[in-house]
């Protein structure tokens, strides 16, 4: 079964507060913007950490690649 960037958008969704969330891809590759205030203090990787706990086993069994853009509130609309 292809995972679709509406199938990762509701994982992320389910499991991180998002103020915006926007996924694109192909059915292998995917590039997601994820703004959530969960990231304010955070490093970079303990930020994708967030994310890869949101989609859980998906991201070994379903995702292939996923490119993240993770911001807080104040970050996007600065």
């Amino acid at each position: 079964m292809t995972t679709t960037p509406e199938a990762i958008h509701s994982y992320i969704a389910a499991g991180l507060e998002c103020t915006h969330l926007q996924v694109e891809g192909d059915g292998q590759h995917f590039q997601a913007v994820i703004v959530s205030p969960a990231f304010a203090g955070k490093r970079l990787i303990q930020r994708h950490q967030l994310v890869y706990a949101a989609l859980g086993d998906r991201m070994r069994e379903e995702i292939h690649a996923l490119s993240m853009k993770t911001l807080t509130p104040e970050e996007f609309q600065g």
